[in-house]
């Protein structure tokens, strides 16, 4: 009963030593009693509402939907990439050890809210595994409104619970099925014409809130760095501009990425193992996110990154006006633009360049595959 469960919130979920907590039905946690729902409500989450009911004794009104769904009961959002990411792939690690079970339809709801769809990122994700991404939307159905479900898989948390070995592996599943469809294939190490490995470093760039204030400057810092390295080369690339497969080819070439705290960082999942980022964050991140700065630290772990640190703007046009109201901070602080500091960020990206230019050289010695196949489902 930890964490949000919105209006499911008396049913208890399935815990399983390092997976993600999930309710089944029907299944020996319900009486083998099968979950309705009538929950078509878009804004106000406490006009939806379940119930459980026998197989053979279903509401009078209740529509049957046959087959295996997925219900993601969510705070997350499902247009923002690392929140639909962190939303649904728990029902992916569940297919895994379930024999690679799809299912027929999804459910989705936020806040206890119905909801319509996902981001275009995220569902090019999820087709990726699936195929046919089926959202139900209850449009177009006879009765009352009250929907049972033949077999029902219900997520309401993220993968917080999951062991990291099987978060490792469900990311390698997800690199490997995206990277299929994208044209994108494993290979040998690139070496240049004297011999030295090929290290790609991205500047994944962003518009708006959290951008950089100077860019030029910012890519000035990084290319000089670069051309000091025999091997490097420089990418930068505005992550509006590409589409889903865009991001999967320019992430699975990339060694370092580099780049402002948001939601295009998910695509680090699209890189090697063991590749590395680096991460910047507007004035006032430091001091009121809370926990939400470390999203992306986590998504490297979990996904076999490196987090090669952070850069927090120190800097800032004005003062947060309320200063004892850590909230009011954060929403203050939370849309501004990061700064630079050429002399950190040239000692940053010579540093770690020396640190992948020795990985990589090892991974040459090694004879090493570039992403191996790991599509297991």
């Amino acid at each position: 009963m930890s964490g949000n469960t919105w209006f499911m919130s008396s049913l208890n979920d399935t815990l399983e030593e390092d997976e993600a907590e999930y309710l089944h039905f029907p299944s020996q946690a319900s009486n083998r009693r099968l979950l309705c729902l009538k929950g078509r409500d878009m804004r106000n989450g406490s006009r939806n509402s379940y119930s459980l009911a026998w197989p053979g004794n279903l509401p009078e009104q209740a529509v049957l939907l046959k087959g295996l769904t997925f219900v993601s009961d969510s705070y997350y959002d499902y247009k923002n990439l690392w929140h639909g990411f962190n939303a649904l792939t728990p029902f992916i690690r569940w297919s895994m050890k379930n024999g690679c079970a799809k299912s027929s339809q999804w459910i989705l709801y936020h806040w206890g809210e119905l909801r319509d769809g996902t981001g275009s990122w995220v569902q090019h994700l999820m087709e990726a595994i699936y195929g046919e991404l089926r959202i139900e939307r209850f449009e177009g159905r006879v009765g009352d409104g009250s929907y049972c479900f033949e077999e029902a898989v219900v997520m309401r948390h993220n993968m917080g619970r999951m062991g990291k070995e099987k978060k490792l592996k469900l990311c390698d599943l997800l690199r490997c099925k995206a990277s299929e469809p994208c044209g994108v294939k494993g290979g040998n190490v690139e070496v240049n014409d004297r011999g030295d490995p090929l290290i790609t470093l991205t500047l994944l760039m962003r518009r708006g809130s959290r951008s950089f204030k100077n860019a030029s400057a910012v890519i000035d810092v990084f290319a000089k760095e670069c051309e000091r390295v025999s091997g490097c080369q420089l990418k930068v690339v505005q992550s509006e501009e590409l589409s889903f497969c865009d991001q999967v080819r320019v992430m699975s070439g990339t060694d370092i990425v580099v780049s402002p705290h948001g939601g295009q960082l998910t695509n680090m999942l699209f890189m090697d193992r063991g590749s590395s980022v680096m991460e910047f964050f507007p004035r006032g991140w430091l001091e009121y996110a809370g926990v939400g700065r470390y999203a992306h630290h986590w998504m490297a772990d979990q996904s076999g990154m490196k987090p090669r640190g952070a850069w927090w703007e120190p800097l800032g046009n004005k003062d947060c006006p309320n200063p004892k109201d850590d909230i009011d901070c954060f929403q203050f602080y939370k849309g501004g633009k990061v700064g630079h500091n050429e002399t950190h960020f040239a000692k940053w990206a010579k540093d770690v360049l020396n640190q992948v230019s020795i990985s990589k050289r090892g991974e040459l010695s090694a004879k090493r595959l570039k992403n191996p196949s790991l599509c297991a489902c």
